[in-house]
């Protein structure tokens, strides 16, 4: 009854099933990396938050609507006060 089937899949077979299973792990590593937050491409219209000055950082969250103009104002004048005082 040994080797009822055939003989196994050959040579031929292991290096097929062994190139499949090292490409699928490549698109699963590659879609994780691609998906996770930061890992991407960066888009060159947008500079890195870390670089930006305080001003800056400030303005954009006055621009996007995240604060009023009377907390812009006060943060805006702290900063120069405090730019100011070095």
């Amino acid at each position: 009854m040994m080797g009822w089937y055939g003989g196994g899949m050959g040579w031929a077979g292991w290096l097929g099933m062994g190139l499949f299973w090292l490409a699928l792990i490549a698109v699963i590593v590659l879609l994780v990396a691609r998906l996770l937050p930061g890992t991407g491409p960066s888009d060159p219209g947008r500079s890195d938050p870390r670089l930006d000055s305080p001003e800056e950082i400030l303005d954009r969250r006055f621009a996007h609507g995240e604060i009023d103009l009377d907390t812009y104002q006060k943060q805006r004048a702290a900063l120069a006060q405090a730019r100011g005082q070095k």
